[in-house]
């Protein structure tokens, strides 16, 4: 069983932070976590997101800015076509690393509150996304340490100005938890993620949290706001909702891959949180459903 693992980050001797390209073996890294903060630009590839509580899609031009100690990983979908060229590029920096009261001065304000609101992820899109991915691509190449400084904070600077952002876990499930509560909570995640598309036990994700079944999952509601079971049904929905759109695979297959084990209950799952059957779902995505019909099956 994969467990949501610690990362520890040392940069070396002549910076005061890490900035790294990687290739497609940085996505098979599991659901982990680690005190620094870290923005990552998805050069290629495309797959599922994991922060925190929340998953989404993402494909290429993907921008994400996560708080210190938030749970996260990148999985690649291959189900379209291999992704040999899977690529990204990751800054990691403490919230420390020019001193403890550097990003207290005024003139850094709103970094500071960009800090604040990254606690429970945030992904950039519009024209903040193409401007900061270009100058992540530029930094990438720069040799001198002082201009790489220099340009990591005008970048930060950038994010911190733009209205152009998504809050990835919005009920801040996650972030706004004790470290000890995250400690706990944290290996429960990554069950999920791993697990949910196959049969996921409450026992099992009790007995990770160490708890009986009937304290975890009231323990479990107070933290995420959602029941465990609610929790699985949102994942396995949002991975579904992926496979009709992005796929031409009969509905029954994707229900059985998104986890569900009968086809009904997924419909009806489906149609609950959709308002909608997941073949007009599909339907409607590719243009092909007119408003009425629409209307009529809603």
């Amino acid at each position: 069983m994969i467990k949501a693992s610690f990362e520890i980050i040392q940069p070396s001797g002549s910076q005061s932070f890490l900035l790294r390209k990687f290739d497609r073996s940085a996505f098979d890294a599991p659901y982990h976590f680690h005190p620094e903060y870290e923005l990552t630009y998805i050069l290629n590839g495309n797959g599922k997101r994991y922060v925190g509580s929340h998953m989404g899609d993402f494909t290429s031009g993907d921008l994400v800015l996560l708080g210190p100690n938030m749970p996260h990983c990148w999985k690649l979908e291959e189900d379209n076509e291999p992704q040999e060229q899977a690529s990204a590029i990751v800054v990691q920096f403490d919230g420390a690393f020019l001193g403890n009261d550097f990003f207290n001065k005024s003139e850094l304000q709103y970094i500071k509150k960009l800090f604040q609101k990254s606690s429970c992820g945030i992904s950039f899109n519009g024209e903040t996304q193409t401007a900061v991915n270009k100058s992540l691509e530029l930094l990438s190449k720069e040799k001198n340490s002082f201009r790489m400084l220099i340009g990591l904070l005008e970048l930060l600077q950038r994010l911190a100005s733009s209205n152009n952002y998504v809050l990835l876990d919005q009920n801040m499930s996650i972030a706004e938890r004790s470290i000890a509560e995250q400690e706990r909570i944290n290996p429960v995640y990554s069950y999920l993620v791993e697990n949910f598309r196959q049969q996921v036990s409450l026992d099992v994700a009790a007995g990770i949290a160490n708890m009986t079944t009937n304290a975890f999952c009231k323990y479990f509601k107070k933290i995420t706001r959602k029941t465990f079971m609610e929790t699985i049904i949102e994942y396995r929905l949002n991975y579904a909702i992926q496979q009709l759109v992005q796929t031409d695979k009969p509905i029954s297959d994707i229900s059985f891959e998104s986890g569900f084990g009968d086809v009904s209950h997924f419909y009806k799952m489906f149609k609950n949180k959709m308002h909608i059957s997941p073949l007009n779902y599909r339907k409607k995505f590719m243009g092909s459903l007119d408003e009425e019909e629409i209307i009529g099956v809603a």
